[in-house]
């Protein structure tokens, strides 16, 4: 494995998108360097709350320094405007993360639930104590958007071993 990489997981949503930055040593050790959330207000037009995805999660990439950008893929929702809004909000992620020059890598919320518990259907509850574990963290990463995003995190690095 080369040097200390750090990797900006992310956990698309229009109304809050998680956020996780973990750091990984040249012998596989992760740390959690940030990790929290970006909410916008839900009466808001869709055009202004975008923009504020973009704005903040441009400053959350310059203040931690991330090289890599894992995010969860959008999955099948039976709700077609749920759907619709979270595929904006990945948009203006993608295009954050291409606009800093970050290596982009995506994985399907399946391919996460694997790299985190080893089971592709794992419950929420479950991925979020192994990423409790994992980063040797007292509590459980609040609220799950975050958590979420530091599993997304978490499973590029163990692609990277």
């Amino acid at each position: 494995m080369q040097a200390r990489k750090r990797i900006l997981g992310i956990d698309p949503g229009t109304g809050i998108l998680g956020f996780g930055v973990i750091e990984v040593d040249g012998k596989g050790r992760t740390q959690m360097v940030d990790a929290g959330v970006i909410r916008t207000p839900v009466k808001e037009d869709d055009a202004v709350r975008l923009q504020t995805i973009y704005e903040e999660l441009s400053d959350i990439i310059v203040a931690t320094k991330p090289d890599i950008m894992s995010v969860e893929k959008l999955f099948f929702s039976q709700n077609v405007t749920t759907a619709m809004t979270v595929a904006q909000a990945r948009g203006i992620v993608l295009l954050c993360g291409k606009q800093n020059a970050l290596e982009i890598f995506e994985y399907t919320p399946q391919q996460i639930k694997m790299a985190i518990t080893g089971y592709g259907r794992a419950e929420k509850k479950q991925i979020q104590e192994m990423v409790r574990v994992i980063l040797g963290l007292k509590q459980v990463p609040q609220p799950d958007d975050c958590a979420d995003a530091l599993a997304a995190a978490l499973t590029h690095a163990q692609s990277m071993r």
